[in-house]
């Protein structure tokens, strides 16, 4: 079974501060660091590390970080053929953290020359997937354009809306969408929990450590979420949505994969990094299990 992810690969650019800056005050940072980013690479990582074969197909630059996050890629035994190099700058994002919370600026460097070309390069990987991943970080009729060919050949596709202003119309031919509740009420209002009856066993909103909530077709459910201790939220998201794919490609009903999908979550954000705490299958389903 395989997977292709079709997204964003960044180095993260860290900085840690007891408190945010308001408008227009400069105030001290902790920490410094860069680790390996991008929805995309991360929800790699996240399906990679939980067993699963991971195709990835995005940019990178001929810079240092280009070669430092397809080195990274290819430790997590993720197939790279599909990362072309360009001659510009790799993708950076930009995450300031403070007291376990997060906010982030992305600079698409290197994503941004990802072209439909370069997805019909990729038409026999995907056809022989299981399971297609996309986010909003690479140019959207790119995004576009791999959703109506996933359609096309068969195969299923999550589309993580994030960030959600490059969602369009186009893209509500996903099988299946995951926008966390502020994505939601971006896309569709204060009201969006009237959206998910739309989208029966399709979208799932996730809300953090409170779970994710979806609609079955009868009625909304709400799957817990599992307790953690959050030391940095950054990926968690991603972890989410790698976990989901996976456990839908192994066939698991809807309301399991969320369920495993939110144990993946809630251990990814126990330890420092976008990537550094994605768990593997075992850690998932030791959490699963003593939550019985």
């Amino acid at each position: 079974m395989m997977i292709t992810v079709v997204g964003s690969i960044n180095m993260d650019l860290v900085v840690g501060t007891e408190r945010f800056p308001k408008q227009g005050e400069t105030v001290l940072g902790n920490l410094y660091t860069t680790v390996p980013g991008g929805k995309g690479a991360n929800q790699a990582v996240a399906a990679a590390r939980l067993g699963d074969q991971v195709h990835m197909v995005g940019a990178v630059g001929s810079d240092a970080f280009g070669t430092q996050l397809l080195s990274g890629l290819e430790t997590e035994q993720i197939d790279t053929q599909g990362v072309k190099k360009t001659d510009g700058a790799s993708g950076i994002a930009n995450i300031l953290l403070s007291e376990g919370d997060n906010r982030i600026i992305v600079v698409p460097g290197a994503n941004h020359e990802l072209t439909k070309s370069d997805i019909d390069a990729q038409k026999k990987a995907i056809e022989k997937s299981s399971m297609v991943i996309l986010q909003l970080e690479l140019p959207i009729p790119v995004v576009e354009y791999t959703l109506q060919l996933a359609k096309e050949l068969g195969v299923p596709a999550i589309l993580n809306p994030a960030p959600a202003g490059g969602f369009t119309e186009a893209m509500k031919q996903a099988d299946f969408l995951t926008p966390n509740e502020t994505e939601a009420e971006e896309l569709f209002g204060t009201n969006w929990e009237l959206e998910l009856e739309r989208y029966p066993n399709r979208m799932v909103v996730t809300l953090g450590k409170n779970g994710a909530r979806y609609f079955d077709g009868d009625k909304h459910v709400t799957v817990e979420g599992f307790p953690t201790q959050a030391v940095d939220t950054t990926g968690a998201g991603d972890t989410f949505n790698g976990a989901l794919a996976v456990a839908l490609a192994e066939g698991n009903e809807f309301k399991e994969a969320v369920r495993f999908a939110n144990a993946a979550a809630s251990l990814s954000v126990e330890k420092f990094g976008a990537q550094g705490g994605m768990p593997n299958r075992t850690e998932v389903v030791s959490r699963m299990e003593a939550a019985k």
